[in-house]
């Protein structure tokens, strides 16, 4: 958000404050026509419109890179084969839209804050999977076309690919509309709802607007909040919500009673607003987490805390496989890295450091050295420089470190001196994907529940990797470190290496 939209908020929110006690039921009903008849925008509005172009971009050109690959069939035969494949193609494309509608592709991107082109993976494959064979069925049972086997067959690989590419070009440009962006409030202004704030505010890809909170009891406001303000107590939160054209509420732990949270939320679902509810005990909630019923009542279901004989070999099949092969594709890259090194300053080519590993065994980890050779004895002459020193010392880290070189800095930039950790993975020290792998110094402050963090071996990426890194302070890395843990699964694996792309290119700009 520019200077001029905060300003215009802010000048409204001042506004609201003024005039908000006497806003009756007609001021009301005003609002609410009003904002009917200008027939705003909104996120699923975009969003639904580009994602299905996006499809149809992806299936069409798939059908047509398919057939180009193969090429057309003799005249005599080809040209009818290929005319009626087309047409039959083209007639089938809104059942291709139904089905990808009945797997809800577009609605998630309204619904969720973080939604990604990465979790659609499994549902793109699964709707590319059945729309072809059954088109390439029904083609054949229905005499309307003959498609070939292989033909049918490259074009579910390419449709599942370029679908996929084509959604995340689609999220890329809706992003960037002002359109994407939701008014958002926070219902409670304690401790939980001003750690929300901040992740919300840490993320602007996920296009929220916080406007402020809504609270009678306010914490004291923490300085790395920005410009938000208190909007006024949770009696307001319907006129809020029509002033500002609220399109998400989250309800953060306010200190109001049950009865009356359960009438605040009954009071604005008929507002057409996205509600979000931070749920109790949201320390221990996953991804891996399911709701089940006993007699209408939910109940959220936790994973077991240990990880069977089977899932444990997977894991560790999935790394071998992949450490290899990036060894082996990366060699060359290797080698270029050390040679700049070498060329850049004096020292060796590796940095190794001993971390805690899985069940508290020690081990060395390997790094491309980024800084100058004596760096760790200078490491109280810059420990003034750690940006966690005046809110947890904890932590480590010092925005642009005197003591990194030249190339230092570069590989850093792309997270290129973490490569040599494929070695530590062979080894059977590290994972690819993971709990963060403390330095000694740093595991010691880890209480006795989150030992069950290193009940996996530590990772190259991970949840500390790709919602914050650095930035997350260590109270906080630790719990999704357990979080991740105690929710482990295959596919969350796959998703957080192929989430960790973007975040390194991001934080290379």
């Amino acid at each position: 958000m520019n200077t001029v939209e905060r300003s215009a908020l802010t000048q409204g929110v001042d506004l609201y404050q003024e005039l908000g006690t006497t806003m009756d039921d007609r001021t009301f009903e005003i609002l609410d026509q009003r904002r009917k008849t200008a027939k705003i925008r909104r996120r699923g509005w975009l969003v639904r419109r580009v994602l299905l172009v996006a499809d149809l971009v992806g299936l069409i050109g798939a059908f047509f890179i398919a057939q180009f690959i193969w090429g057309l069939n003799p005249p005599s035969t080809g040209r009818v084969n290929f005319a009626g494949e087309t047409l039959l193609f083209l007639a089938t494309l809104p059942a291709w839209i139904f089905v990808v509608k009945l797997y809800g592709l577009y609605d998630r991107d309204e619904e969720r804050t973080d939604h990604s082109t990465v979790d659609d993976l499994v549902g793109v494959f699964h709707m590319v999977t059945v729309g072809t064979w059954l088109f390439y069925a029904g083609a054949h049972l229905l005499h309307l076309a003959n498609p070939d086997l292989t033909k049918t067959a490259t074009f579910w690989v390419l449709a599942t690919m370029m679908v996929t590419l084509s959604r995340g070009g689609a999220r890329a440009l809706a992003r960037r509309r002002l359109t994407y962006l939701q008014n958002t409030v926070i219902v409670g202004a304690g401790d939980v709802g001003q750690l929300v704030a901040r992740k919300l505010l840490k993320h602007p890809e996920y296009g929220i607007n916080l406007i402020g909170f809504i609270d009678t009891e306010p914490k004291e406001r923490r300085e790395d909040l920005g410009a938000l303000t208190l909007l006024g107590a949770p009696e307001r939160l319907p006129g809020i919500v029509r002033l500002f054209d609220v399109e998400r509420v989250i309800f953060a732990f306010s200190r109001e009673s049950h009865e009356h949270t359960l009438d605040l939320i009954r009071s604005v679902k008929d507002l057409d607003v996205q509600i979000d509810i931070v749920p109790r005990l949201f320390e221990l909630v996953g991804k891996g987490v399911e709701i089940h019923t006993v007699e209408g009542l939910p109940l959220v279901g936790l994973p077991p805390l240990h990880l069977s004989r089977s899932a444990r070999a997977l894991k560790r099949a999935m790394d071998l496989l992949c450490a290899a092969i990036a060894l082996i594709v990366l060699a060359p890259v290797f080698a270029i890295i050390a040679a700049a090194i070498k060329l850049d300053s004096r020292g060796p080519i590796f940095f190794r450091q001993d971390r805690m590993g899985a069940g508290d065994k020690v081990f060395r980890i390997f790094k491309f050295r980024t800084m100058v050779a004596d760096a760790e004895e200078r490491k109280a002459e810059v420990a003034h420089l750690n940006k966690h020193r005046s809110i947890d010392d904890r932590m480590f880290k010092i925005e642009g470190d005197p003591r990194v070189t030249r190339v230092g800095a570069f590989l850093r930039r792309y997270s290129l001196d973490e490569l040599p950790q494929v070695l530590n993975v062979l080894k059977g020290e590290m994972s690819l994907v993971g709990p963060r792998p403390l330095i000694l110094d740093e595991h010691q402050h880890v209480q006795a529940w989150a030992q069950k963090r290193l009940n996996l071996l530590p990772g190259m990426t991970g949840l500390w990797q790709v919602l914050g890194r650095s930035d997350i302070p260590f109270d906080e890395m630790v719990q999704l470190d357990y979080k991740y843990v105690t929710n482990w699964s295959l596919w969350n694996d796959m998703s957080l290496l192929l989430r960790t792309i973007p975040v390194v290119m991001k934080h290379a700009d």
